[in-house]
Order: C-alpha cells, then structure tokens, then sequence
C-alpha cells in the first residue's frame, strides 16, 4: 500500500480540506489529519503536533485566508500543541474542549495529554461557531477523554469524529480520563443523528457512519461479554485477561489493550457485575 502524503492539502467536499501530519504510529495510524472548513474564511480542526513541517503545511494550506476559530475536539499531544503557534501566526481564538483537569489522585494519564492546552472559549453541547459559509456545531461526545467533542458542518451533514469514532480502529479508552460508560453513551448519542459522513481525526473517512457506529457498540458488548466470562472462570488479573482477549496484538499496544480492560471493569463494577480486590478482580452479583 502507498503511503499516504503527509503535507498535502486533499479537498474532501467543496467545504472541507485535509492536511496529514508526519506522525504515523500504532496509535495514530498514518498520523493526526487536520481539517480545514470554509473557503473565503476558515476553521482549523485539530491543527496536529507541535511539527515544523505540519505547521508549514497548514499555512499554505490557508494561503493568506482568515481564520476565524481554531477548533480542537480534546487536548491530546497529536491534536492540540500546534495550536498556539497557529494562534500566534492567524491571530483567531483556540476554541472547543476544556482544559485538561484530573480531578482524582489515582494513576496519573498526564503523559498523553497536552499541558499547554488553553482555549480562548470552551464550547458546550450545542453551541457553534461560523463563517461564511459554513457553521459547526459542538457534540459533546466523552468517554475517549473527559474533555472529547465531535463538530457537525450543518452545510453538508458531516462530523468531524476526532478520536470517538475512526475507521481504522476503535478508541483507546484509558482511565482515569477516559471512561466506558461515558464513551458507551456517546456511541448511543451518535445513533440518533443522521450525520452523512465521518471525517476522524485519524483514517479514511466513514462513509456509512450509522453501521459503524452499531458495530463499534455491538464491539464493546462483545469484549464486556468476554470479561464477563473471563472472570467467571477465574481470570483475574487485567494482564492475563488481555493474553486472552487479544490473540496476536502488536505488544506495542498491550498498555493501551489493558487500559480499555480496565475502563470496561470499572463500568462494570459500578454496575455491580464485578469487584476489584486489589490488582485483581472477581465478578459481581
């Protein structure tokens, strides 16, 4: 397969522009893509890491043109850092997610997160920001992070998905920030739109958003089911689990496999399914 170029601006529909960043890894597939919205006038979506080259990119890309908001869907390293030099050079406002916050003194996720990560306006559910020509509307749609938001182009019914929905590979959901429950109820938010496509932040677009969407929630139940049964034969620890859930993984992967282990053993254990017992866990009523 061709590798996919990095630094070029690919239009996607009349409204909307693409631009990958030279960052591909197990985690980011072919690297963070940044969208840009408009025409006379722009949004920047998700402007990528804090990379010369990408930065580079998205100025040619804008080719002079304003921009009136720079848009961020959460505050991880991939996606957020290069907004402030953006802000710097375009003069628009970073917007979107909230600053990062963990409010808890449990294990620490920090490592992933942008610590520089500071929004001119945080946007809730509903509430937009415009051009001409175009308007976005945030989702909040958390679960992957605390802080996550979708953005839907209500000119041409497309969802910009970031890290809630991609079609390479399911979210990583890595607790204490990420979090099951939330993220399950945003799958289930996502069900009742009719959104016409997909643009995530990593990956091909989706171009039947719905079904993958039910296969991604039909997904999880299964990997719940599995824990489920895991546990009933007496697999306690979170490693052990993975060696039998995930036959074959990249072991490079196998932190983020046991994180999302461990975000489906919390759900369940606030439903009463199962019970941690130190480093190990047993099921539930």
């Amino acid at each position: 397969m061709d590798e996919p170029p990095t630094g070029i601006a690919i239009a996607l529909e009349p409204l909307v522009t693409r631009v990958l960043a030279p960052n591909p890894s197990p985690y980011t597939f072919t690297g963070t893509q940044t969208h840009i919205v408009g025409t006379r006038d722009l949004a920047v979506i998700d402007p990528g890491p804090a990379d010369a080259a990408h930065h580079a990119a998205l100025l040619a890309a804008i080719a002079g043109r304003p921009v009136r908001a720079i848009v961020i869907t959460h505050h991880h390293r991939d996606h957020s850092p290069a907004a402030i030099r953006l802000k710097a050079e375009t003069g628009a406002p970073i917007v979107g997610a909230a600053a990062f916050r963990l409010s808890d003194d449990g294990p620490r996720a920090d490592a992933a997160f942008d610590p520089d990560y500071a929004p001119d306006r945080v946007l809730a559910d509903g509430e937009r920001v415009a051009g001409e020509g175009w308007t976005l509307e945030a989702l909040a749609t958390p679960g992957h992070t605390s802080n996550h938001l979708c953005f839907a182009l209500l000119e041409s019914k497309a969802l910009f998905s970031g890290d809630h929905v991609m079609g390479w590979s399911t979210s990583v959901v890595s607790p204490p920030d990420g979090d099951m429950t939330a993220y399950m109820a945003s799958l289930e938010k996502l069900i009742g739109r009719d959104d016409r496509v997909y643009y995530p932040g990593h990956g091909d677009a989706v171009e039947n958003p719905q079904r993958l969407v039910r296969g991604m929630l039909g997904h999880r139940k299964q990997r719940e089911g599995q824990i489920l049964r895991l546990l009933g034969e007496g697999v306690a620890t979170i490693p052990a689990m993975v060696g039998k859930m995930y036959v074959g993984l990249d072991p490079r992967l196998a932190g983020a496999a046991g994180q999302s282990v461990l975000a489906h053993l919390v759900d369940l254990e606030r439903r009463g399914l199962a019970i941690a017992e130190g480093a190990a866990w047993r099921r539930g009523a």
